[in-house]
């Protein structure tokens, strides 16, 4: 018995033989109740839910092959070893890299960021230098540019938004010029949704000799991602994004520019020779992975890319589309809702506020409804202040998420009006 006949909540249609209630079978988690609801889980954008896939291949690792990697020559380390350099592989034909030795494992994006900024940035960046973000940044693309500039003394230039969330690409276009050294952009907002147009974007910047690095934690669960096409000059996202654990994160950096960048952290497998004197390091991706890493979770990162390779990602982005779409009728239709984001592309993801209550007040009465949604700023302070809110209620959606759960969140929210007398 499924869980869709178990709970009529989450009875769905299929969508182009998107067949979401057998996979809705596959996350353990969603089979649970919350306050003796079912749970409508609506904030995979900060972290999805995992598939028995990746549970089991993880703990499969553990009981069977586990050992720390490249060091060893015993039996387990090497098969430790083979199938954490089989994960990079495998997210190198993910992103489509040129080669696997393109794609260094991080804890998250954030760090990847952070690598990049201390690595590349702490040599390349001075004086009289630009760098260009957006006003739809993740503090984790902001903050690290700023600490940077503190020490360096470049300078930070913003490119504005429209009404609708979506970049203005003549008002970038302005900004980068011959002395910008770098644009770092979300490829899909967290908090909005919007998804950026990032050829054009990379077209801009190379055309004035300027690198640019995208943070893809959003993209690289909703679209497919091709670096090559894209040109990226750094990509980054992380796994528990993907389905995958947490703990692990990915950059990819085009791999002239990783040979040129020099560690920013040291320690043991990154370094060649080593002594009193001086170190030599390894060659790319290694002499950025110092330490041991975090070898389960990479096998839990391959995991989950198979996973949604055999779902089909076309599926996939199809079924969201839809389910975001019904949701954005339905909660369009609540009188006093203001949707937040609404370009004409955007990934599955909604924010919102309620005339006369506060977002934290709105996600409290939903998760008592058994909807979970986040509420806050979504570490986008700037953003926040360009519209004019301290906060918004944001429900996302996955390749789990049904009509009928955007259903429960029109419900719901009317629950919260009724509370409210709104």
């Amino acid at each position: 018995m499924t869980l869709a006949t178990i709970d009529p909540i989450h009875r769905a249609r299929r969508t182009n033989g998107f067949d979401v209630e057998r996979v809705r079978e596959d996350f353990p988690i969603l089979a649970r109740k919350v306050h003796g609801k079912p749970l409508v889980y609506l904030d995979s954008a900060a972290s999805a839910q995992k598939p028995r896939a990746v549970i089991d291949a993880m703990s499969r690792f553990y009981e069977e092959d586990y050992a720390n990697i490249h060091r060893g020559v015993h039996f387990l380390s090497q098969r430790a070893t083979d199938a954490f350099e089989a994960a990079r592989a495998k997210v190198a034909r993910f992103l489509n890299a040129a080669k696997a030795d393109e794609i260094i494992f991080t804890r998250n994006a954030t760090e990847s960021i952070n690598l990049v900024a201390q690595s590349w940035g702490r040599k390349n960046l001075g004086p009289g230098d630009e760098i260009v973000l957006t006003e739809l940044e993740h503090h984790a693309n902001i903050v690290p540019w700023q600490m940077l500039r503190a020490e360096k003394g470049f300078e930070i230039k913003v490119a504005p938004i429209d009404d609708t969330g979506q970049i203005r690409l003549d008002a970038m276009a302005k900004l980068i010029g011959p002395r910008t050294r770098l644009v770092a952009v979300s490829h899909m907002s967290n908090a909005l949704g919007t998804i950026l147009p990032v050829r054009e974007i990379v077209r801009m910047a190379h055309a004035n000799d300027a690198l640019v690095l995208i943070d893809g934690c959003q993209a690289a669960v909703h679209k497919q991602i091709d670096v090559q096409a894209l040109d990226a000059d750094f990509y980054a996202f992380s796994a528990h994004k993907l389905y995958g654990p947490t703990g692990i994160g990915v950059l990819y950096g085009k791999y002239a520019l990783l040979d040129a960048m020099p560690p920013y952290q040291g320690g043991g497998d990154m370094i060649d020779r080593v002594t009193f004197a001086r170190t030599t390091f390894k060659e790319p991706p290694h002499r950025f992975e110092a330490g041991t890493p975090a070898i389960t979770e990479a096998i839990g990162l391959a995991a989950a890319i198979d996973y949604l390779a055999e779902l089909g990602p076309s599926l996939v982005a199809d079924h969201e589309d839809d389910v975001l779409a019904y949701a954005t009728e339905k909660l369009t239709a609540i009188d006093g809702l203001t949707i937040h984001g609404t370009a004409a592309e955007k990934g599955a993801i909604l924010s919102f506020t309620i005339a006369g209550a506060h977002a934290h007040d709105v996600a409290t009465i939903l998760d008592q409804q058994g909807v979970a949604v986040r509420a806050g700023h979504h570490c986008a302070h700037p953003l926040m202040d360009r519209l004019g809110v301290t906060a918004t209620a944001r429900a996302s959606f996955a390749l789990y998420s049904t009509r009928a759960e955007a259903d429960a969140l029109a419900d719901a929210i009317g629950t919260v009006k009724r509370i409210f007398k709104l």
